[in-house]
């Protein structure tokens, strides 16, 4: 019998796609709050940008010449190297130096940040020799750091094409330009052929520094990305492969733990580091590492190590090391019913791509955020907004005893899930409210010719086909993939729920970002932001951000300054230390001196906690590290708001100016 429903019926799936669609617009599409609560939220913030100068360049390039088997996807494997970090590289106790990595001119290059002393030097690139190189390598990154321990900055550069190289400054510089720093190798051995670098070709993509083992000396943190070959060789069609799975892919480039082993000054200054191949557990050792940091999650100045993962899930690394001796274990989030596999930490599929710590609920725990891809129609995955779920740092300890990671993804309910693209992420408190905004880099590809369709049937296809390059789809210049995303910068209302600030505060470029870098750049007490775009120029965001609340500041070192000038003894940061500030209302602000966290952006050493409300007063403030022996220290000290420089030894002792 013909019913009037017939040709309804036949419509129904196609309906019914339609309504699945809209239905999953909805559940993902990021929260916006009413325009009025907008403009209240953004009158606390303001950024000025300004134009980063940078030295004269041999190349000027758009894209990368890649491996053969690479050539038509060309534009992917040249989706990555922006990178910038913030610190004092002059020693005038003020993070006003830059050290970005610019893909376009493939130089590491030093600069200060725009705006008042400006003038203190002229930006210049980085300069490897004596040590060999060669036309296949290329920088991914720099991580500030006082390798030799002479109270110097020095700075780590690691590339694809070869092994990571240490500039260490030298006492006897009298001005900062590329004569300052003695290139030194971190892998030392025959990797010389009459000047030509041909060592192993690792393909480096994370980086961070902290004192792993608990002796007081800080270690070093590699984690490749493609497993060791020529990506960059142009010549050959061999020696290279992609990801053998979309989740679960782990024939990847090596990770390395290198523990501080002897050091020297003078003018020709050294760092010996012993290489680690096998500190980690299992599969911890695999994976297309594209994050890291280094933070103490149970308040016993052993740092935990984090790792971001491409292509397969991140790793929570509990640290159980002694002196002379890395241990960890892998911990994993809880099995919670209702919880997908992919929302635990340790058991995700996703992409992981940057991650950064801070305490985003003021109880005294770091929480953790880390990018994944996130594009709405493009691969919908989700961001995560892990917060810790204990107690307090003996509960933390408890839980990863038993291998368990005791977080929550709070994603969805924060509003923080999708953005896009997702790379580098900073917490920071960039009006000094007490609340961290969250500051993540977006974007692909920037090109003309729309390739989502393409890259989403290589996303269901068969992972017997994806380690082959032969079989991924075309990607090369001019193609776009996620080119139109921009910075995000998320912050928390009243509700509880962040909000997606950048479009109000004139932050949203459509241009692929990559790095983000903090410090206060001119010390007024408001964390500026340096951002590293990929095939664009890097811009620096000044704070201009009105009627801030006060702000602690502590500047930490090992050592006392010993010389002025160009290359000023400032002391050694100490790296992993912690301060916990306790309001009059019972909230807990807590810092760190961060050794790297994030995926190729660094902030600068200082440790800086906004204190929410104007503070004529001194605030009690609870200050633990370890000293050069490796001893945990305590101290309760009574600081007025603002900076202030302490030396800490067997105690904290302040530092005149």
């Amino acid at each position: 019998m013909t019913t009037t429903f017939g040709p309804l019926r036949k419509q129904l799936p196609g309906i019914l796609a339609v309504v699945l669609l809209v239905i999953g617009y909805l559940l993902v599409r990021l929260p916006v709050a009413a325009s009025a609560d907008q403009d209240r939220m953004a009158s606390k913030y303001a950024f000025t940008p300004m134009t980063i100068a940078l030295p004269a360049a041999a190349k000027h390039q758009s894209i990368r010449k890649v491996n053969k088997d690479y050539e038509h996807i060309r534009a992917w494997i040249s989706s990555v190297g922006a990178a910038v970090a913030m610190n004092d590289l002059d020693g005038d106790r003020r993070a006003n130096d830059l050290c970005l990595v610019d893909p376009r001119s493939d130089q590491v290059v030093i600069t200060p940040t725009p705006g008042a002393g400006s003038d203190r030097y002229a930006p210049f690139a980085l300069d490897p020799a004596p040590l060999p190189t060669s036309d296949i390598m290329a920088p991914m990154g720099c991580v500030p750091g006082d390798f030799n321990e002479d109270g110097r900055m020095d700075l780590l550069a690691y590339y694809w094409g070869r092994t990571p190289i240490l500039h260490l400054a030298k006492p006897t510089a009298t001005r900062l330009d590329a004569s300052t720093y003695q290139a030194t190798e971190l892998v030392p051995g025959d990797n010389s052929d009459a000047g030509r670098y041909t060592g192993p070709l690792w393909n480096t993509n994370a980086a961070t520094v902290g004192d792993f083992d608990g002796d007081g000396h800080q270690d070093i943190f590699i984690g490749n990305y493609f497993p060791d070959g020529p990506v960059l060789d142009d010549r050959v069609s061999t020696g290279v492969a992609m990801n053998h799975s979309m989740s679960h892919a782990h024939n990847s480039g090596g990770k390395y733990l290198f523990r501080w082993t002897g050091a020297s000054g003078g003018d020709r200054p050294s760092a010996t580091f012993k290489s680690f191949d096998n500190a980690l557990p299992g599969l911890a050792n695999t994976g297309w590492s594209l994050a890291a940091s280094a933070t103490d999650l149970d308040g016993n100045l052993l740092p935990e190590l984090y790792i971001g993962n491409d292509f397969g899930p991140d790793h929570l690394l509990y640290n159980q090391s002694k002196p002379g001796q890395f241990a960890f274990t892998d911990v994993i989030g809880a099995h919670t019913p209702g919880v997908p596999k992919s929302k635990r930490l340790g058991n995700d599929s996703f992409k992981g791509m940057g991650v950064d710590f801070g305490d985003l609920n003021h109880d005294g725990l770091n929480d953790a955020f880390v990018s994944n891809i996130t594009t709405t129609f493009g691969i919908q995955e989700s961001n995560f907004h892990f917060l810790a779920d204990a107690k307090d740092h003996a509960g933390m300890r408890a839980e990863m005893s038993k291998g368990v990671a005791p977080y929550a993804d709070r994603s969805t309910e924060a509003g923080t899930a999708w953005s896009g693209w997702g790379w580098d992420v900073k917490i920071a408190d960039f009006d000094n409210s007490g609340d961290p905004a969250i500051a993540q880099a977006t974007g692909f590809v920037k090109g003309a010719v729309n390739r989502w369709p393409q890259l989403q049937e290589l996303a269901t296809a068969n992972d017997g086909l994806l380690d082959n390059p032969l079989w991924w789809p075309n990607l090369k210049a001019g193609d776009d993939l996620a080119g139109d995303q921009t910075l995000h910068f998320f912050v928390k209302g009243s509700d509880g729920r962040y909000t997606d600030l950048a479009p109000k505060l004139g932050l949203a470029v459509p241009v692929p970002t990559r790095a983000i870098a903090t410090g206060d750049a001119d010390g007024d007490g408001r964390l500026d932001l340096a951002v590293a775009r990929q095939w664009e120029a890097p811009v620096f965001y000044h704070n201009d951000s009105p009627d801030t609340g006060s702000f602690l500041g502590l500047r930490l070192s090992h050592d006392a300054p010993s010389s002025a000038g160009p290359s000023a003894a400032t002391g050694s940061p100490v790296i992993g230390a912690e301060a916990t500030v306790t309001t009059a209302d019972g909230r807990k602000l807590i810092g760190r001196v961060d050794g790297g966290s994030g995926h190729s952006g660094k902030r600068s050493h200082e440790l800086h906690i906004g204190l929410g409300e104007k503070v004529s007063g001194p605030v009690q403030v609870h200050l633990q590290w370890r000293d050069r022996t490796g001893q945990v220290r305590q101290q309760d000290l009574s600081l007025n708001a603002g900076w202030h420089d302490l030396r800490l030894g067997a105690q904290a002792e302040p530092l005149k100016k």
